[in-house]
């Protein structure tokens, strides 16, 4: 678990940083993507329990998606590496 911890917090770091941005943002969102679509049982079921607030995940999936499509525009606060 902890070098799971320790990857995902590289991955995160490096996406904010903007650094290997076609790698990293096309990895968060592709890990976004399949946690939001492996929830779908609480999708089909919104007002049990608490399932509601799983449909946070679109907006997010859909900005990841383009900030990954965006991404050669993206350049503003980026570190530059190499």
């Amino acid at each position: 678990m902890y070098a799971m911890a320790a990857a995902e917090l590289l991955l995160i770091s490096a996406f904010v940083l903007g650094i290997a941005r076609r790698f990293t943002y096309g990895a968060v969102f592709l890990l976004h993507a399949i946690s939001t679509f492996s929830s779908y049982r609480q999708y089909l079921a919104p007002f049990e329990k608490t399932n509601l607030l799983f449909f946070a995940a679109w907006p997010m999936l859909a900005a990841c998606f383009a900030l990954y499509y965006l991404r050669d525009q993206d350049t503003r606060f980026r570190v530059k590496v190499g």
